[in-house]
């Protein structure tokens, strides 16, 4: 039986056709013969078909002798945390994050809340899914925990609560889970939250939650003018990114909040060692250097920078895709850290958030994500590179191609998860240098360009 809901990281697919309770229950025995001793936390998203995968799947593990601590509707992030937390031999998240309404997944971790990908156990999950192996006739223990107490302790440890200024804050959990954090988060904070799509809601009734689209942002961008507030975030539905709006309500690129995050991380660790993703590098390289930092260039994709990091003891991770990883969380990602370390930064500067990073905007002005759907990407990317060969760029090869010349850069690259080529282009503080040549390459590469 083939399982097309296997993917490289994790687990994905329409439901029932390709991820159905059998399946899930499977899954969770397959879990189970994979991890070391120990209970495995479980947690669930809000889509409306997940109590079902999340009760099936625990059906697998504690038919296979495995005891669970069953913490029920949760974001990503508190299954990890729970993992590291309770030392847990691994943990399962039923979640389909910013994929469509009928979608629904899984995300995997063994000890330490390391990601079990398919070089590290999930296709051999796979293959027992697959298999007409009988399930166990165990009777392990369900312990139903959903007390976020030590979790919400953790999240306030990284800001100075002394420190931080009553500032008014647009939340937009787009009906996912972040609301019930937030809410948790509140009674701690000095903070005025003008709170939209609050309520978690599996039918998704504004839909599906992802910031990364430009029809989704209109929502934080007209309550942060709307109620004057200091900026606003938004997540998606299992809340492992953020997405931020300045004062005025514009939508701020993920990358400038690497740069803006790893300084203030190296600060509180002089030397620190920071991870970026190859798209784009030069304002992340700039701003941890000048702090003293070492910048490190990671693979793009969640399981090489939570592998690379711990490998280099770095203390912070970031992607400009909103993923933003911490040493002190055992090297995952949050979507609720980043937004408290800058309003930590705004409290103690003064400034607003656009003002900590026009400069940086300025300095080095980037495209954004442009994808293509094409027939060929080996061929579009040859041709792309042969039109450039004569100019002798500095060639870089870690993930898909990034061709560097003296005032400007681009990376190209097949994505890990869609059949797409994704363009990012920045220059030296050339404007204009960056739309003529972004221009160009998307004449280059064809095909249907859209940043979405």
């Amino acid at each position: 039986m083939a399982l097309s809901c296997f993917k490289a990281y994790d687990i994905r697919g329409r439901v029932p056709d390709e991820l159905d309770a059998r399946l899930a229950r499977r899954i969770g025995a397959g879990t189970a013969a994979l991890l070391g001793p120990g209970p495995v936390v479980v947690g669930h998203d809000i889509r409306l078909s997940s109590p079902e995968l999340h009760a099936a799947a625990i059906e697998g593990l504690t038919a296979s002798a495995r005891d669970v601590i069953d913490i029920g509707l949760c974001g990503t992030e508190e299954v990890y945390f729970q993992t590291f937390h309770r030392k847990a031999a691994g943990g399962i998240m039923v979640t389909a994050s910013h994929n469509p309404m009928d979608y629904n997944g899984m995300k995997l971790v063994r000890e330490d809340a390391k990601p079990i990908s398919g070089d590290t156990g999930l296709f051999t999950i796979r293959d027992f899914a697959a298999s007409d192996t009988p399930l166990g006739q165990g009777k392990g223990s369900v312990t139903r925990d959903t007390d976020k107490s030590a979790y919400i302790q953790h999240l306030l440890g990284y800001v100075d609560l002394n420190d931080v200024k009553p500032l008014k804050i647009v939340t937009n959990a787009g009906n996912g889970g972040a609301g019930i954090v937030i809410d948790a988060l509140a009674p701690h904070l000095p903070f005025e939250f003008i709170s939209i799509q609050h309520a978690p809601d599996g039918s998704f009734p504004n839909g599906i939650p992802n910031p990364l689209l430009q029809e989704n942002r209109s929502a934080t961008r007209d309550a942060v003018r709307e109620h004057g507030a200091d900026f606003g975030i938004a997540w998606d539905g299992d809340f492992d990114r953020c997405f931020f709006f300045d004062a005025e309500g514009n939508f701020i690129e993920g990358y400038y909040l690497v740069g803006l995050l790893a300084p203030t991380l190296i600060a509180r660790t002089p030397g620190g060692k920071i991870i970026h993703d190859p798209r784009l590098t030069w304002n992340t390289v700039e701003m941890a250097e000048q702090a003293g930092g070492v910048p490190i260039m990671s693979k793009t994709g969640d399981a090489f920078i939570k592998e690379r990091m711990p490998a280099e003891d770095a203390i912070y991770g970031g992607e400009m895709s909103a993923h933003h990883y911490f040493r002190e969380f055992a090297y995952c990602d949050s979507g609720m850290i980043p937004w408290l370390l800058i309003a930590g930064l705004v409290s103690s500067t003064g400034k607003t958030l656009g003002e900590l990073v026009a400069d940086r905007m300025q300095a080095f002005p980037c495209s954004g994500e442009i994808n293509f759907r094409v027939d060929d990407a080996k061929a579009t990317v040859a041709r792309v590179l042969a039109h450039y060969e004569s100019q002798q760029p500095t060639m870089d090869n870690t993930d898909g191609v990034s061709a560097e010349f003296a005032q400007w850069r681009f990376n190209l690259r097949s994505s890990n998860t869609e059949p797409l080529l994704r363009l990012n282009v920045e220059s030296r503080g050339d404007a204009a240098l960056l739309k003529s040549r972004t221009d160009e390459l998307t004449a280059l590469i064809g095909g249907s360009p859209s940043n979405n």
